[in-house]
């Protein structure tokens, strides 16, 4: 199957007005998106594919579609993925751990930030 980009998908063009990609694990993985499907806010999710003939699944007549899922299982599958973005590498837990670690940039960090409540003082009424 070959990688199709995610935020590319928009079939069936009748259906699909905007595609926001919330999580993407890239070639051979999956991606969950925010769909506007028929004016309204709904959850897609697919198998990008990877190298090789094919688009992905789902797709029809060869052209990669989205799952849309049943609204029972939109909050949980996007709880999920908020978990998986923070967790992942590079993500935003990650980055709050190397900037906890690097003092230098720490005690710039105090530092303008007790600037800024002196500044709020010295404002005339």
């Amino acid at each position: 199957m070959a990688y199709v980009e995610p935020a590319r998908v928009v079939a069936p063009r009748s259906s699909i007005r905007a595609v926001d990609v919330l999580y993407n694990t890239g070639p051979g993985g999956w991606a969950v998106a925010r769909l506007n499907w028929e004016n309204e806010e709904r959850l897609g999710i697919r198998w990008n594919g990877a190298e090789g003939p094919g688009v992905g699944n789902p797709q029809s007549r060869a052209v990669p579609t989205w799952f849309v899922l049943p609204d029972e299982l939109t909050a949980v599958v996007l709880q999920r993925v908020e978990e998986l973005s923070l967790a992942q590498q590079g993500g935003l837990l990650e980055r709050y751990r190397e900037m906890a670690g690097d003092a230098e940039r720490e005690a710039e960090a105090r530092a303008w930030s007790e600037g800024l409540i002196s500044d709020g003082g010295d404002q005339e009424r």
